[in-house]
């Protein structure tokens, strides 16, 4: 689309096609136009000033009890009436109990699915237009009313004519002009706040700005959503524990977008879960799980995970509804995720830190020799003597002043990295105070690099069992008997990868490095050897084992077979 499109829509016309992020493009419009720009940033500042102003007068006067329902609301009303990007701000709020009041929490909620709708006529209109037929034609039935209403859309329940139940979702009009106004105030405030934010963010702040515009942009294609959604489905296609609806194309275009209807409980609905005799810590479990999966194996990670776009279903699946927001990771950056976690579990904050520099939180020159005991004072406490002690809240609160003294930064696509992960434990606190994170995603973790085939996901377990050229023994029992608190985690294939990987070519290294593990030091190391078999023997039993060991040398010499 061209530039003369995007002025056409900033003038209320309709466009044909959903453009791209264009910060420049923005900024020329808006340079051009001050007045825009000055009567916006002239509301959104008079609105939370007077708000401020009344928390302390209610302060001051002692009315804080008495008054603070009322704050609450207002400050709802104050985000939904500044539009989609204030509302997305809220949304991520509402997800946060541990950090936001429980009054105005229970108000922010209300942000994800319970925004005022716009007219039904308007909406039918948009629809009729969108698919270019009549709604009578595209639906058997639909609802009168919208069953729930968000910041960039609402949905209706409708029955198509083969029967099948479905969302109708259909975006509001003129999104695009509140939209990129408040990008290109939040841009051009991002360069003037920047030097006061008590973080050392390394680069230019706008950046993350940037990253929340695109990301924002692509929200509102609805063609883009559905073909996330068929991307996350087909991630997923062989997990029991999580569902995606099918999106119906014939239906289906830029405004518009029907899918398959799912009936289920939001994530914070806790007497609803309880309800459907569900165990809110299964819930927990599943969300979690699919979260890790998202960041570590796929690289394709839902970035928006509000309880308005997850639901438990009644036989235990979660389900993903809403794929507007989604970003892709490399391969290395997943490799490198999961080790800086096992790096952890290990106290190894030199190995740590290298991972930080390969992650782009520190630049490659940055001398990590001060940083390394710095890291070990703030991780250290935060996990504590038990993984279970650590949760992001923690992390956040003491890694801001660790930021602010040495040469951290925050990689752009990381900010929405982070938001995924903060909201997912925010969501498993509403369902349970006392859930840590980590309970879940270190056994995951653990599990993922001990069972991994790929070249590159096994480099990064030697990389941690293996430090100065010695092997780490206490590493490799601390991993399993993390892995096995996974009931997913099954030893013998675990086993099986192993002989398999030991009597290759490329297992030459390892192996020479197990024979010097064993006599390192000038002793034969049985008390490790013996410490390991306890831990493993229930089970590897010695006819299963001899199995598993048949088997890799078999898979072995097929292997020689077909490359010879």
């Amino acid at each position: 689309m061209t530039y003369s499109s995007f002025i056409a829509s900033q003038r209320g016309q309709e466009s044909d096609s959903i453009l791209k992020y264009d910060p420049r493009a923005i900024a020329r419009y808006y340079n051009n136009r001050p007045w825009l720009g000055i009567f916006r940033s002239l509301k959104i500042i008079t609105l939370f000033v007077v708000f401020v102003i009344q928390l302390y007068l209610d302060k001051f006067f002692k009315q804080e009890e008495k008054n603070k329902l009322k704050r609450a609301e207002r400050l709802r009303k104050i985000l939904t009436s500044l539009g989609a990007t204030f509302i997305k701000v809220g949304q991520a709020l509402s997800t946060r109990p541990d950090l936001i009041k429980p009054d105005f929490l229970e108000e922010l909620i209300k942000l994800q699915d319970q925004l005022p709708p716009f007219d039904n006529e308007t909406a039918f209109e948009i629809i009729e237009r969108e698919l270019d037929m009549p709604v009578d034609q595209a639906y058997k039935e639909i609802s009168p009313n919208p069953v729930a209403a968000a910041s960039l859309g609402q949905v209706y329940r409708a029955t198509l004519h083969t029967g099948e139940a479905v969302a109708v979702k259909v975006q509001r009009p003129k999104l695009l002009p509140v939209i990129t106004l408040d990008l290109y105030l939040l841009r051009l405030g991002s360069k003037w706040v920047a030097p006061f934010l008590p973080l050392n963010l390394g680069h230019d702040l706008t950046l993350i700005v940037d990253e929340f515009g695109i990301k924002l942009f692509e929200e509102i294609d609805y063609v883009n959503e559905g073909r996330n959604a068929e991307k996350f489905a087909a991630n997923f296609r062989d997990d029991d524990d999580v569902k995606v609806p099918h999106i119906y194309w014939r239906y289906t275009s830029h405004k518009v977008l029907t899918l398959e209807w799912i009936n289920g409980c939001k994530l914070n609905d806790f007497e609803s879960i309880r309800a459907a005799g569900l165990d809110p810590n299964d819930v927990i479990k599943v969300g979690v799980t699919s979260g890790l999966r998202q960041l570590l194996e796929h690289g394709f990670f839902h970035a928006d995970p509000h309880p308005g776009n997850l639901f438990a279903m009644p036989d235990g699946r979660m389900a993903y509804i809403d794929f507007g927001m989604m970003d892709q990771l490399d391969e290395h950056t997943k490799e490198t995720i999961a080790s800086s976690v096992v790096q952890l579990i290990n106290g190894d904050y030199e190995a740590l830190a290298r991972d930080f520099v390969e992650l782009g939180f520190l630049t490659p020159e940055t001398d990590i020799t001060p940083i390394i005991p710095a890291l070990e004072k703030v991780l250290g406490n935060a996990v504590g003597q038990s993984v279970g002690s650590f949760n992001f809240k923690t992390i956040t609160d003491d890694f801001s002043e660790l930021m602010y003294e040495y040469p951290f930064r925050v990689p752009a696509k990381f900010a929405l990295i982070i938001r995924s992960l903060v909201t997912q434990e925010g969501l498993a606190l509403s369902l349970n105070p006392d859930f840590k994170i980590v309970e879940v995603s270190f056994p995951y973790i653990s599990r993922r690099l001990l069972t991994e085939e790929s070249p590159a996901m096994r480099r990064r377990l030697l990389e941690v069992l293996f430090k100065d050229d010695k092997f780490q023994w206490q590493r490799l029992e601390n991993m399993i008997q993390i892995a096995k608190s996974d009931h997913k985690f099954d030893l013998l294939p675990t086993a099986g990868l192993g002989f398999q990987y030991l009597v290759s070519e490329e297992g030459d290294y390892l192996r020479r490095q197990i024979i010097s593990a064993l006599v390192e030091d000038d002793r034969l190391h049985t008390e490790e050897v013996q410490r390991l078999w306890q831990l493993v023997q229930a089970d590897l039993k010695p006819r299963k084992l001899f199995d598993v060991a048949v088997n890799a040398v078999k898979n072995f010499s097929f292997d020689l077979v077909k490359t010879e």
